[in-house]
Formats: C-alpha cells, structure tokens, sequence
C-alpha cells in the first residue's frame, strides 16, 4: 500500500486542568480516502480533527502530512497542503462571495499570475454549483448555498487534505445528502465530523468512532457500523434492509422513541 497521507500515532490532548478529550489514537488516511468522524455527544470528534489539521497542537503523540510531521510545517506550508471547512467562519455579510472564495488564493500569492487564480476561483465555484450567486454578498446565502461556497473557497486552496467539522449541520436532508455526495466526489483525501449516521456509510471509505475521548473502531463502514459497536456506543439499533426498489441496501438507524399516551 501507498504511504498514509495523513498518519497519526499515541494522539492525544488534554485541557490545563488535566480534562482528557482525546486518548491514543493512531490512524491513517490515504490518497483520495474519506473518513468520517463519528461518536455521542462530547466524545471528542472535533478535538481529534483540529489536532489532524494542525488547527490544535496535540499534548502527546504526533501527526505527519505526506510523512513530515505537523507540527514542523508552517502555516504557509500547511495552507498548502491542507483546508479546513470549520464551523466558526463568520465573515462580514457585506463581503461579496467572489472576494470571499478568492481568499482560497491567498496562500499560493507569488506562485501563480492572476489570471490563473481567477480560473481557479471560476472553476472551484462552478464545481460546487455556486457560479449562480457569484454577484451576491455572503449576508444574503441560505444556509445550503453558505457551505458550499465555503467549500468553494476551500477547493480554490487546492489542497491534499480537506477537512470538514459537521459540515450538514442545519442543513435538511435533501441538502445534506447534496453536499456529501459533491464532497464524496471530490478527487482529494477528505476527513469530515459527521453527526448524521445515516450519511456514513454512502459517503466514507472509513469511519473512526470516537467514544468518551477514545477511539472506539476504526475501519471500513460495513466493519464499524456494525449492529454490536452501533447499540454500545449510541444507544441505537442498525438495520440492513433491502431497497424496495433499487438493487442495493438500506441501512436504517433505529431510534425509539418512548412516549407517554
């Protein structure tokens, strides 16, 4: 096999009050893999994420990109290689999506003329289907159209790795499933916090879950979403049911509801 992409080992983060939010975890993610993040509330999904982006720097172990370790890259170097759709951008509403997206650029300034990134830019907006709202300002998007122009700008770094901290949340389902199936297209490693379970399987290539500030399983989906490890760590039983009409499979996540009559 090729050589891990991104590799972490013994990875873990502690607060200065000696909280653990994150235990030994060791991985890998290979060229053109997508691995989801999965586990309750509190686990230590978006710990784990920041530390693999360089975004929080681990109190024990070590993370390489393309077998150089993480923290000796700089953050030029890492802009490079790495982008990160995170959930605390909040630009000024009156900036108007092209500037937005061509902020993407900022770290290849020097390498390439402008009339190359303005392609990028074009292309990573048309791409994700946003080459529509090109003249608007970042107040006026609905949510959907908020992340994938998010996601535009990420594209536009052309990076390696691309991360993505819940990136369906307040989404509904029908845009949920647009923006995983346009992420899961994408010809780049991508490792992405998902909270819908139901997304997991159609989208990743692997799934780490991530249980009280440990890692759990880690694997391919068919191997970690299994009916066992899904009833320990959520509380919830899967179901595998054939399609009534398509020749594949439905994975059902069941979750009771007790009410009172």
């Amino acid at each position: 096999m090729t050589a891990a992409l991104v590799e972490c080992a013994d990875l873990g983060f502690r607060t200065k009050d000696g909280l653990e939010l994150v235990s030994s975890v060791a991985l890998q993610v290979h060229k053109n893999e997508r691995l989801a993040i999965v586990g309750p509330n509190g686990a230590g999904k978006s710990t784990l994420l920041h530390m693999l982006a360089g975004l929080l720097r681990p109190t024990s172990g070590e993370v390489w990109l393309d077998g150089r370790p993480l923290r000796r890259l700089s953050p030029a170097e890492r802009a490079l290689r790495i982008a990160v759709v995170g959930q605390s951008d909040v630009p000024d509403p009156r900036l108007a999506v092209i500037e937005y997206v061509e902020l993407g650029r900022v770290p290849h300034l020097g390498l390439r003329g402008r009339s190359t990134d303005r392609d990028i830019v074009v292309d990573s907006l048309r791409r994700t289907g946003m080459l529509k709202v090109l003249g608007r300002t970042i107040g006026s998007l609905s949510g959907g159209e908020w992340q994938r122009v998010q996601l535009a700008r990420a594209l536009t770094q052309e990076p390696k790795v691309l991360f993505l901290d819940e990136p369906t949340n307040h989404l509904d389902p029908r845009a949920r499933g647009e923006l995983v199936e346009l992420v899961a297209g994408l010809d780049i490693a991508v490792i992405a916090v998902l909270h819908d379970l139901s997304l997991v399987a159609p989208f990743a290539t692997h799934v780490a879950i991530m249980d009280a500030s440990r890692l759990k399983a880690y694997g391919p989906p068919r191997q970690t979403l299994n009916a066992a490890l899904v009833r320990d760590v959520f509380s919830i039983d899967v179901l595998r049911l054939p399609h009534p009409v398509e020749d594949r499979e439905l994975t059902v996540f069941d979750i009771p509801l007790r009410l009172s009559r």
